[in-house]
């Protein structure tokens, strides 16, 4: 057994019975149909499984009227270009040797150089690097616009920003600020990299196996992958000022990412986004609007305090994460079919 056949899985006898009454989930059944592709023996119990129903007689039927009313191939007229005999040469007469064809130079297996000494095909050099440009055009796709658009030197810029307030401005605030925006930055990512608006084939995507949630949360972890190293490096460069570790930030992030997740299968990423994201600037920032001028730094440190510091608040953070977790998994048939924009 080769390891391409251990890695493949079987289809049980109830999935191949399903499938054949016509009752399997869309994604499973497209799923067993990717599958039956690379296994002959799952492909012939799945046949044998539909043969045996309504269906498989009426499709019996089809093929026999389409094998009936094909065309018959045209067979060629011509005669074909036999090989003259060659004739033996009279007694006493010499004759050259036929020289012998020069041999072909066989071509190397796929993804291999051809040996030394043999010439390289007459194709070009064989092309090694097609699967590993297939799988990085695959993973960039798969990534969104966190690695492929404006989400990565948008998430530089506000990184810049709190840095040039601190350092060139002088704003003591810098980290108290960042962390108020910080943890909106990956429910904003998510909001940007799946919908209809972010992707031209979401439909298609979201029927597929490989599309739906599992696509969801491929993009939010690239988002996270992306928004986390460069939001709390720029926070550790920042001085405190009664402000909460640069880390602080990360647990609440993860929780609004996996909110607005759960939230989107109700009504659609970007309100999901909007409700997540604008209750927690609301939360973090409203005790600053009535704070004298003098005090926003302060009361901005003393409200980010409350909402990110100490244990029992990352603990209740931790919670609000898997709590969240839970509804995404409870909801995930919604992201078989397009979401609302």
């Amino acid at each position: 057994m080769t390891q391409r056949e251990r890695r493949l899985w079987h289809a049980s006898d109830d999935l191949v019975a399903r499938y054949a009454r016509g009752d399997l989930p869309e994604p499973d059944a497209w799923s067993l149909e990717k599958h039956v592709e690379d296994c002959a023996g799952c492909a012939s119990r799945v046949s044998a499984a539909v043969r045996g129903t309504a269906a498989g007689t009426v499709l019996a039927q089809v093929r026999a009227a389409v094998l009936e009313s094909a065309p018959t191939p045209a067979v060629s007229s011509a005669p074909t270009a036999s090989r003259a005999p060659v004739a033996s040469p009279a007694p006493g007469v010499f004759r050259a040797p036929v020289a012998s064809p020069a041999p072909v130079a066989s071509r190397a297996p796929a993804g291999r150089p051809a040996p030394a000494g043999q010439p390289t095909p007459a194709g070009g050099p064989t092309p090694a690097g097609r699967p590993a440009l297939s799988r990085l055009a695959r993973l960039l796709w798969a990534a969104g616009p966190a690695v492929r658009g404006a989400w990565l030197p948008a998430v530089l810029t506000v990184a810049v920003a709190a840095l040039a307030l601190s350092h060139v401005a002088g704003f003591a605030g810098a980290r108290a600020l960042l962390l108020a925006v910080a943890p909106v930055v990956p429910v904003a990512g998510v909001a940007l990299s799946y919908g209809p608006h972010a992707d031209p084939l979401h439909e298609v995507a979201a029927a597929t196996p490989g599309g739906g949630l599992r696509l969801a949360l491929t993009r939010t972890v690239a988002v996270l992958a992306v928004s986390v190293p460069l939001l709390t490096l720029a926070g550790l460069l920042l001085p405190a000022s009664g402000a909460p570790a640069a880390a602080a930030w990360l647990l609440p992030g993860l929780a609004l990412a996996l909110a607005s997740l759960a939230l989107a299968s109700f009504v659609g990423c970007r309100v999901a986004a909007g409700v997540t994201g604008g209750g927690w600037l609301c939360a973090a920032l409203s005790p600053v609007a009535v704070a004298p001028g003098a005090a926003v730094t302060a009361r901005l440190s003393e409200q980010l305090s409350r909402c990110l510091d100490g244990t029992a608040t990352q603990a209740a953070w931790a919670a609000a994460a898997a709590v969240s977790a839970v509804l995404l998994a409870l909801r995930s048939p919604a992201y078989d079919r397009p979401l609302r924009p």
